[in-house]
């Protein structure tokens, strides 16, 4: 089985955690069981880990993207991003709040041959993030490398974890950790702002029980002073 294993699960470091990759045509309960052992045998060295998985061109319904995220997720790891060539994959990633990169160079790259580079200042080339056309119910959590903007609701009970800025194009109440990893930086904004908890770094801050006829209004949190501070977003 020991060959079996390096063809059918290949596990390597990346920037920020593990790049598992998964035979696209072995039988599934197969691999998945593999790689159980495989992580259970070093479960020290996993332990902890962020882990993007590969599934190449395997349609991935739902329910076994799910089942792995579990398997994952009751030895200590975290599912972070899936890469995949089956639209059935991705789909399944985006209903179970992961970060998904479809690697079809014709998607990936759209319209990359009438794009001129040459005409875009460097500096304005943008950075990475995720967008998310839905409201976060309870008990959905997103972490991103990078920017998160959400075209709903946060809803109570709903987490938000991202590296850079955190954008909410509605009502923002469960809980937001802008600049994880330290950015100072950082912003959070929201048309409505009450969230549960929100932190930008190490900063934190609790909101107030929501005072009555209190009108909603757009505002943005940021750093200042060693605090954070609310103010109207104009």
């Amino acid at each position: 089985m020991g060959s079996m294993s390096q063809e059918n699960v290949t596990i390597k470091g990346i920037g920020d955690g593990l790049l598992i990759t998964l035979s696209p045509t072995e039988e599934w309960q197969a691999i998945t069981s593999e790689l159980a052992a495989r992580i259970d045998e070093k479960s020290a060295f996993f332990s902890g880990a962020r882990i993007t998985i590969d599934t190449g061109a395997r349609p991935v319904p739902k329910y076994e993207l799910s089942s792995l995220k579990a398997l994952l997720e009751r030895r200590g790891l975290q599912l972070m991003a899936v890469h995949s060539e089956s639209k059935t994959t991705i789909q399944s990633a985006e209903a179970l709040d992961l970060r998904a990169t479809y690697k079809s160079d014709d998607i990936t790259r759209p319209n990359a041959s009438s794009l001129d580079l040459d005409t875009i200042d460097p500096e304005e080339m943008g950075t990475p993030g995720v967008l998310i056309n839905r409201t976060l119910r309870s008990g959905r959590t997103v972490h991103s490398r990078g920017h998160v903007v959400i075209l709903g609701d946060v809803n109570a009970g709903a987490k938000v974890i991202a590296t850079g800025d955190v954008i909410v194009w509605g009502k923002l109440r469960g809980v937001v950790h802008a600049g994880a990893d330290g950015d100072t930086s950082a912003i959070v904004c929201a048309l409505d702002m009450t969230p549960m908890q929100l932190r930008i770094a190490h900063y934190i801050s609790i909101s107030p029980q929501e005072a009555k006829g209190r009108r909603a209004r757009p505002e943005i949190a940021c750093v200042k002073n060693e605090q954070i501070v609310v103010e109207a977003w104009e």
